[in-house]
């Protein structure tokens, strides 16, 4: 059934007259006149009786008349919400972030809301391991993780940060003036790990491999705060980002910043197929603006 057809009826049953409907419509009365008289063939029924000036409904023109009005209803509310989605004034948007990228996120959280005030935000929380599989199976649209993700999963990344690891101890355990350590010098000295599903926790593991380094693991945790108070208890060396460094705020512990080979804690998005909804485009958008700073050392 054709909606022009629908609309020109009903705009000639509510005006009671064919010129009357042409000119709100903004088009000739003789095609008003056939739109109607499309729409009584598709009926096969009369839809309006013409009688001289005045215009009556039939019995089946009243039933298609209240039923245009509906009809036209919801696709004039269904143009609005794709419209308002389309400019970011309605909808939803499920972000996947791991426990240690969620700080990197406030900024761009709080840009978000305020530039589309509209969009409801759910943070889910998780490991970067578990987000990449939800997004692998569609549970969510898009997530952070930490590189390398999963190769089997066959996802897409979208790098937005990457930052260099510290190395972090009681003050007096490295040498005064020491600003790096090359990570050969891991060997000898007891680690405090994040657990093992951490991203960076792989990338420490694979460093490992390729320098010939066995490491002694001193202890793991799932919280970062705790691996800098067992280094500050002088347990061992905490290995940690960049951006945890900042946010630790006493003389009572070292960072050096390790190299040879400098490794990063790469921070990217994930993605699960070609589309992506409007509010997800416009948070990527966002992040890759606010997360510039980011992307050197």
């Amino acid at each position: 059934m054709d909606i022009r057809a629908l609309r020109y009826f009903s705009e000639t049953v509510r005006l009671n007259s064919f010129s009357r409907a042409a000119d709100a419509l903004h088009v000739t009365q003789s095609t008003v006149s056939k739109m109607v008289r499309q729409l009584e063939d598709e009926m096969d029924a009369p839809l309006l009786i013409r009688s001289g000036r005045s215009l009556q409904l039939t019995d089946t023109g009243r039933v298609v008349y209240e039923q245009a009005q509906q009809i036209l209803a919801n696709v004039e509310r269904l143009n609005t919400e794709v419209h308002n989605t389309r400019n970011l004034r309605q909808g939803h948007l499920e972000i996947g972030i791991p426990p240690m990228v969620n700080i990197l996120c406030t900024p761009v959280l709080k840009a978000f809301r305020e530039r589309h005030s509209d969009i409801a935000i759910t943070l889910v929380e998780d490991t970067g391991p578990r987000i990449e599989q939800r997004v692998a199976s569609g549970t969510l649209e898009i997530g952070m993780t930490v590189l390398p993700i999963a190769p089997e999963l066959e996802l897409n990344a979208l790098p937005v940060a990457h930052y260099p690891i510290w190395a972090v101890a009681q003050t007096g355990h490295f040498q005064k003036q020491r600003s790096t350590l090359p990570c050969k010098s891991l060997k000898d000295m007891p680690l405090l790990l994040l657990n093992n599903e951490f991203g960076l926790t792989r990338t420490l593991r694979s460093m490992f491999r390729e320098s010939g380094i066995e490491p002694d693991i001193a202890a793991q945790s799932g919280q970062w705060d705790w691996l800098v108070g067992m280094a500050l208890a002088g347990m061992g060396v905490a290995l940690l980002p960049e951006p945890f460094i900042h946010r630790i705020a006493t003389d009572q512990l070292q960072s050096v910043r390790l190299i040879e080979p400098e490794v990063q804690w790469q921070v990217a998005y994930v993605t699960r197929g070609a589309y992506l909804s409007h509010a997800a485009r416009a948070w990527l958008a966002l992040s890759e603006e606010l997360f510039a700073g980011g992307k050197s050392v």
